[in-house]
């Protein structure tokens, strides 16, 4: 469903990703991983269409994201990091601009499954983190994408949080495409079936899921420091 073939992106001179070369299918969970500026939003803001590759190519579902934008956007659900919200009205209006916007029917479905239930009267300046993270995953879901791209769900979130938005990618997740970035290790081990690891730009691993608890920030920081070539 994504392909990524060459990809090259600089910003004035300067390179952000660099020849890099992955695929993602249906049914995978892939956590994208990598130390701050590594290319991690680069790389989901290239798969949305928000950037052009200065070179290669890229392909969701045989269409060109910056050339298809508005068609490769239906089939992708997108939280990025920050979640941008008007935070002057309620839960249930936002959801229902962005339901009439993505023209979906699940509006009701959407707001059980995520847990919005109690809020859904609620200005959204007036909720929790957690609570907005959700209101922010609830507009990814909506109209069902195939795809979703989420940068950072759980950044800043209690453990009581993180433990339900990941128990939510992973129920919501079994027929989709999903890439997450985090910088919490242990919740890639709870949620992903497959990593991508960023250094520097490029691609250092992207292969199956170490199993084992702490398996996964073991080789994180084995391969970082072997990139940056640290002598331990």
């Amino acid at each position: 469903m994504i392909s990524v073939v060459n990809v090259t992106k600089k910003f004035k001179g300067v390179t952000a990703v660099k020849n890099l070369n992955f695929n993602a299918k249906e049914g995978e969970i892939i956590g994208f991983l990598g130390p701050n500026g590594a290319g991690k939003t680069t790389t989901m803001r290239l798969l949305l269409g928000y950037l052009t590759p200065t070179y290669g190519e890229i392909l969701i579902d045989n269409l060109d994201p910056t050339e298809d934008r508005i068609k490769v956007l239906r089939k992708i659900g997108y939280l990025p990091e920050n979640n941008p919200l008007y935070q002057d009205i309620k839960v249930q209006e936002y959801l229902k601009f962005i339901s009439e916007v993505k023209n979906a029917n699940n509006l009701q479905q959407v707001i059980q499954q995520v847990g919005l239930s109690e809020v859904v009267s609620s200005r959204i300046e007036e909720l929790s983190r957690g609570f907005r993270q959700r209101v922010g995953l609830a507009a990814a879901y909506l109209s069902e994408p195939p795809m979703l791209v989420l940068d950072e769900p759980t950044s800043g979130l209690d453990p009581i949080e993180q433990d339900r938005i990941k128990e939510l990618i992973i129920k919501t997740s079994k027929d989709k495409t999903v890439l997450f970035s985090t910088h919490i290790l242990s919740e890639v081990e709870d949620v992903a079936t497959r990593l991508i690891i960023l250094n520097r730009g490029e691609i250092i691993y992207d292969g199956v899921k170490p199993k084992g608890k702490g398996a996964v920030e073991k080789l994180f920081k084995r391969l970082i420091k072997t990139n940056d070539n640290i002598v331990i």
